[in-house]
């Protein structure tokens, strides 16, 4: 296995090994699309704050918005692909909200060859291309690993031997430990992984129950008012 790879590994292990323990219950009364309380807890603004510090992160849409989503995700979670087309449609609908792409591979080795193939790609595109390659990688179905990631670095316009040169860095690596540590601190248990207004949802609550969040910040700063 190379070394970058045992890496990740080994942090991942010792990520999840701490999330187990961990018991989210619901802090504020979020309640998901079907009913029931959504995972959730307050966060504090120094540790929200690093995430801004975080590489390889991307400004995804509306830089300028008022109101910031954090969206912690692997590439090969369902609900994150479910998410994300939830999340486009906000974005497109809601012009104050600011969406920040928080790569977090931790569903194994597949998951973490994609995420380098997306480090290349976040390396040299622009964030707007950056997001359309995002999109173009869930609009498939099944495993995605390098080559489908690659796939959609080319269908995206971008050029895939630049792609595969920023993807072959070793800061690749010492990047997603860093993720995995703020992710870790935050108290993101799964995938996806949301924080907003000062709160981490740790789960996907759906669309509905998303947009209700994002009025509620926008209104009076809280994710419930």
């Amino acid at each position: 296995m190379p070394s970058f790879l045992r890496l990740i590994v080994a942090t991942f292990l010792l990520c999840a090994g701490t999330l187990v323990s961990l018991a989210d219950v619901g802090e504020f009364p979020i309640k998901a699309d079907d009913g029931t309380v959504i995972a959730n807890h307050s966060v504090p603004a120094e540790l929200a704050g690093q995430i801004e510090k975080l590489q390889n992160i991307v400004v995804a849409a509306n830089p300028k918005g008022k109101v910031t989503l954090y969206e912690f995700y692997d590439l090969n979670c369902p609900y994150c692909r479910k998410a994300s087309a939830d999340i486009d449609e906000l974005v497109r609908a809601k012009a104050n909200l600011r969406l920040v792409l928080v790569p977090f591979p931790v569903l194994g080795i597949p998951s973490i060859l994609a995420a380098r193939v997306e480090y290349g790609v976040n390396k040299i595109a622009s964030p707007q291309d950056a997001y359309k390659f995002h999109r173009t990688v869930y609009a498939g179905r099944g495993t995605i690993e390098d080559s489908r990631a690659f796939a959609a670095a080319q269908a995206v316009g971008l050029d895939v031997v630049e792609v595969r040169a920023k993807a072959s860095e070793e800061a690749f690596a010492k990047i997603m430990k860093e993720h995995l540590r703020v992710g870790d601190a935050l108290g993101i248990q799964a995938t996806p992984g949301l924080v907003i207004g000062g709160v981490a949802i740790v789960g996907y609550p759906g669309k509905a129950a998303l947009a209700k969040v994002i009025a509620a910040v926008e209104k009076c700063g809280k994710v419930v008012c």
